[in-house]
């Protein structure tokens, strides 16, 4: 069993590679590993989610962020897995204690018990629930359309276990002169964005100037935690949902979707993006 300091985000495994040109060759794959992570606050579970090991404290922070359970850095007391001995996989377990965990409401949390690897809303009662009211960013910052462009191909080079494996969503953090700032890797789209978050909270980089990138669609759960954070850019290479618009135009977010090396869609707050007739 790895420590909780050496956590697998890929494995082998035996597989039959068939080629229509060459048969049938035994050989070995490296598949994402999918582990559940629970999520403790002061002892008391709140959330089970699929991940891939690896950032879990930064997971936790970022998830306990953006569902306003905490809202800044000096709540937090200590991120830490739980000790080996008090359970039997203490790698899957992390307790977050916090200054205030006796004045949470426990039952007010809107994904508790379970929430799948594929989908950052399941387990939310209703979508009332996780419909927050968002001041709107402001534009604030701008970006240069050139910098937009690098994006993807910046982001895909810290893409190291999906090089591996193939399998994995990404979540990359860059500052609004495309300096890369970090990125994160996980099985689902939810927790690389949690992990990416949980990174900025702990760090108190400053999220107003800011570009979210994201290696899977643009949905509703992930404009909300942008929102969240006030992250006011979001750069995707598939396509955002409906509902997944109407946060990013309420919440003052610019998104950009079905990034190309031809070109992208604005879909929302284009005035924060400088254009070339701008110049």
């Amino acid at each position: 069993m790895n420590p909780p300091s050496m956590p697998r985000a890929a494995d082998s495994f035996p597989i039959w590679k068939y080629r229509k040109d060459g048969g049938v060759e035994k050989t070995e794959d490296f598949i994402t590993v999918e582990e559940p992570l629970e999520i403790r606050i002061q002892g008391k579970s709140i959330a089970i989610t699929m991940r891939t090991p690896g950032h879990d404290a930064e997971l936790a922070v970022g998830f306990l962020f953006t569902e306003r359970v905490i809202n800044n850095r000096e709540q937090i007391v200590e991120v830490a897995h739980c000790q080996r001995g008090d359970v039997d996989h203490p790698e899957n377990i992390i307790n977050v204690f916090l200054t205030n965990s006796s004045e949470i409401d426990f039952s007010s949390l809107t994904r508790h018990v379970f929430g799948s690897s594929s989908c950052g809303i399941c387990g939310k009662a209703t979508i009332e629930t996780v419909t927050c009211d968002f001041n709107p960013l402001p534009i604030g910052h701008t970006v240069d359309l050139t910098i937009l462009e690098r994006i993807p191909d910046l982001a895909r080079n810290h893409q190291d276990t999906f090089e591996l494996t193939g399998g994995l969503h990404a979540a990359c953090l860059f500052d609004k002169h495309g300096g890369f700032m970090i990125c994160r890797e996980d099985v689902g789209r939810h927790n690389a964005v949690d992990k990416v978050i949980g990174w900025h909270l702990l760090n108190q980089t400053e999220a107003e100037a800011t570009i979210l990138s994201i290696s899977g669609r643009a949905s509703f759960e992930i404009v909300q935690k942008a929102a969240s954070a006030g992250i006011p850019v979001i750069n995707t290479i598939s396509a955002p949902s409906s509902l997944a618009l109407e946060l990013a135009q309420a919440a003052g977010i610019t998104l950009v979707g079905f990034h190309r090396t031809n070109g992208f869609n604005i879909y929302t707050h284009p005035e924060r993006i400088i254009l070339p007739s701008q110049s």
